[in-house]
């Protein structure tokens, strides 16, 4: 069980870690709302998310869902789509700083765009199928609800840490210039990913 535990860590770590627009996202919410509670509608929809992808991947209902071609093709071209919008919207944001009235993020935006960029990334789909859902199958009973918890928990514990960092940043950015920065990184990786998905389908 402890095995389990520690491979579900180890895993779902390594598959969270690399710089993707969820994590730039969720990063950017922390730094760019005026209190780090404004960002929760972020942080939660994307542990939410996560938690339904590692729970598909794991019992390998998602493995089945992507083998419909016409499926993952309508997924593609309205993930595309969004990244796109969502990319210009970050480009155009500007952070908040004293005396200036800037347009944030709402609750609903927030929530729209972090579900969207994690289940309507067939990519991403298949890399928790690939990591997470696989290495399940190495486990049955207890042992497999444990690496499947650890593996859901790893997901909140980065989510809200992330979120906490960038708003942590966000307090020292006096000027808004690193946030600015970080808007027009964010909207390249937004645009980046929907390229990818151009040429892969």
């Amino acid at each position: 069980m402890i095995s389990a535990a520690i491979h579900g860590f180890i895993l779902a770590f390594g598959l969270i870690l690399p710089l993707g627009v969820q994590n730039v996202f969720v990063f950017n919410q922390g730094a760019t709302q005026p209190k780090w509670r404004n960002s929760l509608p972020v942080v939660f929809t994307a542990a939410l998310c996560d938690t339904l992808l590692i729970s598909l991947a794991v019992l390998g209902i998602s493995a089945v869902v992507l083998e419909i071609s016409f499926l993952k093709f309508a997924l593609s071209v309205i993930g595309i789509a969004f990244l796109l919008y969502m990319g210009y919207v970050t480009w155009k944001s500007k952070p908040s700083t004293e005396g200036n009235s800037v347009q944030l993020f709402s609750s609903r935006k927030q929530i729209t765009f972090a579900a969207s960029v994690s289940l309507l990334n067939p990519h991403a789909i298949m890399d928790t199928i690939g990591v997470i859902g696989t290495s399940s199958l190495a486990y049955t009973g207890i042992e497999k609800a444990v690496y499947t918890i650890v593996c859901i928990f790893v997901s909140w514990l980065w989510f809200f840490g992330l979120s906490i960092v960038g708003r942590w940043v966000g307090k020292f950015d006096l000027t808004g210039n690193f946030i600015n920065t970080l808007n027009r990184i964010s909207a390249v990786i937004m645009w980046g990913t929907a390229l990818y998905l151009v040429v892969s389908l």
